[in-house]
């Protein structure tokens, strides 16, 4: 686990960096939401499609994935962005991160899959702190971004559904990345009379597609099979922690008690759901 460490950490803090790098451009910048989608999308399917073809022989170096897949990645970018437009970083992370973990849950659940009393326990606890998170109040997110990132989330949870056993998961990516093309192209047709673009917000939409996503999303792949399923689930257990972090030193968000307290709630109760799950 030790030889992984350089590795996992650079994925984690690309994960993390997504949420940080959206906030910041929808927030100190003037791009627009769906502007950032599609740089972010588009520099995505072309630094996976160089990796593929670096990486591959040249007969292996086909790109494949599916039509679902890509709907699925394409819901979660653009509800991704549109969340953060009145999100904190921290609070878009635990939400995204929770729904992505609760709806892989539900998945097993309606498989057939059992949870023990101290899994079910887990999940009621992480369901209840997403819902006390979002209970009207002084420091309530706002709904509607709320339930944009959940639906995010959902969505995310969706892809990583469809992508189980593929035998090739960076292929995969690349081609679902390269189908998402005319999907956000047509997206920013509907949206251009809101369209608005300047440098340092085009260059953060391109970070997150090039480097935190098609960088990460790489990197991740490289070490996953390495990894247990219980510690590949666990470790990400520290995305949202990462993400508020890199939301107080680089956005001065504020850390309120509630989010506190409820990311407790959420990421420990996903903790006790993972550690009861079948390997």
């Amino acid at each position: 686990m030790s030889r992984l460490l350089v590795p996992l950490t650079l994925t984690l803090l690309a994960f993390a960096g997504n949420s940080v790098l959206c906030r910041m451009a929808l927030k100190e910048t003037s791009i627009d939401a769906a502007s950032f989608t599609t740089l972010r999308l588009l520099s995505g399917a072309l630094m996976l499609v160089i990796l593929v073809r670096l990486r591959s022989a040249p007969e292996r170096n086909d790109l494949n994935g599916s039509w679902r897949g890509a709907l699925a990645l394409f819901a979660y970018a653009v509800l991704f962005s549109y969340a953060y437009l009145h999100l904190s970083t921290a609070t878009g992370a635990l939400l995204l991160f929770g729904a992505v973990q609760l709806t892989m849950i539900g998945y097993g659940l309606l498989q057939g899959e059992r949870l023990q009393l101290r899994g079910t326990l887990g999940a009621l606890l992480a369901f209840g702190g997403m819902v006390w998170l979002l209970l009207p109040g002084l420091t309530a997110p706002p709904l509607a971004s709320a339930v944009l990132m959940l639906g995010a989330g959902v969505a995310w949870g969706i892809y990583s559904l469809l992508g189980r056993g593929a035998r090739s998961p960076l292929q995969m990516t690349a081609g679902n990345f390269l189908r998402t093309v005319p999907m956000t192209l047509a997206l920013s047709l509907l949206t251009l009379t809101f369209a608005n673009l300047d440098a340092q917000g085009v260059w953060l939409a391109v970070a997150s597609g090039a480097i935190t996503s098609g960088l990460g999303y790489a990197i991740w792949y490289r070490v996953l099979p390495q990894l247990q399923a219980t510690q590949a689930a666990t470790v990400q257990l520290s995305v949202p922690v990462i993400a508020a972090g890199g939301g107080i030193l680089l956005l001065q968000e504020p850390l309120t008690l509630r989010l506190i307290l409820a990311g407790i709630t959420v990421l420990g109760g996903i903790a006790l759901v993972i550690k009861r799950r079948p390997q």
